[in-house]
């Protein structure tokens, strides 16, 4: 995939407008990407600033594979490695815009929220359902999967701006969404 063969912050930038999609035996759901935030090896707040372990270990496979780890002792994240192997980077997913599925993603949030679904890393997770098991998995070659923005999809201007609830590496603008956009986190 193109997308992939890039830097990690061009990565996470370009990925907004594609399209998150999760292949469950529930059923489908899928929303557009429309915030992400980088995390790079050499970064204080990236989980593989320090080194390789078990928990982070994802991060280290070839780009694409899906790390999936819990924070808060509660919530769960998604990010998609970036890099080539052996270089600990990835791109958080944080919010996506709902587009098919709705109905399964507010019964796994208990919300008919249409904003609340998908609007921070936890939520999404949730609605996605999205888990711990998806550890290692590809977004080429397994039931989450990563694909290209729809034709008709109109992008807002990009905003960068500095990451969400870290406070080491916080003052780096490795924030992207779409400006304007009712789906994302937080302004």
């Amino acid at each position: 995939m193109d997308l992939l063969a890039s830097d990690t912050l061009t990565i996470a930038k370009n990925l907004l407008g594609y399209r998150l999609v999760h292949e469950s035996d529930e059923g489908i759901t899928a929303g557009i990407i429309v915030e992400t935030e980088a995390y790079l090896q050499d970064d204080p707040a990236c989980h593989a600033y320090r080194k390789k372990s078990i928990r982070n270990a994802p991060m280290f496979g070839v780009a694409g594979t899906v790390y999936v780890y819990q924070i808060y002792g509660m919530h769960f994240c998604v990010n998609i490695a970036t890099n080539q192997k052996d270089v600990g980077e990835a791109v958080l997913i944080r919010a996506l815009e709902p587009i098919e599925g709705i109905d399964l993603m507010e019964k796994r949030r208990k919300s008919n929220v249409l904003k609340n679904l998908c609007s921070g890393p936890g939520k999404l997770v949730q609605a996605m359902g999205i888990h711990k098991g998806m550890n290692n998995w590809h977004i080429l070659e397994d039931d989450l999967k990563i694909l290209p923005p729809l034709s008709d999809y109109v992008q807002n201007p990009i905003v960068t701006t500095t990451r969400i609830g870290i406070t080491q590496g916080a003052t780096l603008p490795y924030r992207f969404y779409f400006e304007g956009n009712a789906f994302i986190s937080k302004k």
